[in-house]
């Protein structure tokens, strides 16, 4: 099996079969929301992996070099798409899918998950696998390449359930982005559950207990 990419990894139990792919946000790393792992109490054991995003120019940042699962171009995030890196970091998130595979793990109780532009990652590469997944969570997020879903989603993953979450106030990715995004994913006939906060482009208290629910309640319907 290719190398997968350098990640944490963090078990909630004993010989767990769920597991869930948490991708950081542009310029952060993996410790960034390993924290979760002991803030999220859920039923069952669970395999947290947390991935570290290659390290690359990002140009809205003055060319400067951070971990970055794709290049943004310029302030309008969904302009100038860097399709390129988006599609080589869903290659890598699902060797990582096939490494918990190979551990066991179906694809029912895998779920991905991130924030900001981890999180556009985590909705890209779900719409796209052949066994329908868990879940994903998308937080202060929003739907890369959205005109090339409609020809390239798997019919299938409309039995992936979606959590979108995002705050008001954000203006990094933009609050009207994130309900376009959850609007188109309606329209294609997915099961979003949509939340909104009084925040920025942040994660809150209520945000991360209604992840617990909503986690909870898909672990529950396998």
């Amino acid at each position: 099996m290719a190398a997968t990419l350098p990640h944490i990894t963090l078990e909630s139990g004993k010989q767990p079969r769920h597991s869930v792919i948490w991708l950081h946000g542009l310029g952060a790393d993996g410790q960034d929301f390993a924290p979760i792992a002991g803030e999220l109490n859920l039923p069952v054991a669970i395999r947290y992996i947390f991935p570290h995003a290659p390290q690359r120019p990002v140009t809205i940042n003055g060319g400067f070099v951070m971990r970055a699962w794709y290049d943004i171009a310029c302030q309008e995030i969904n302009a100038q798409q860097d399709a390129a890196g988006i599609r080589a970091s869903q290659a890598a998130i699902e060797a990582l899918i096939a490494r918990e595979v190979a551990r066991g793990i179906a694809p029912g109780n895998l779920f991905l998950a991130g924030f900001s532009q981890g999180g556009a990652i985590a909705l890209h590469t779900a719409l796209r696998q052949n066994a329908p997944l868990g879940g994903v969570l998308s937080l202060s997020a929003y739907l890369p390449l959205a005109g090339s879903v409609p020809g390239e989603m798997v019919p299938g993953t409309r039995a992936t359930p979606v959590f979108m979450a995002h705050g008001r106030g954000d203006t990094v990715v933009p609050h009207a982005l994130g309900a376009a995004s959850r609007d188109a994913l309606l329209e294609l006939g997915y099961a979003v559950e949509w939340h909104e906060y009084a925040m920025q482009h942040s994660v809150c208290e209520k945000e991360l207990r209604d992840i617990e629910t909503w986690l909870t309640r898909q672990i529950g319907a396998r």
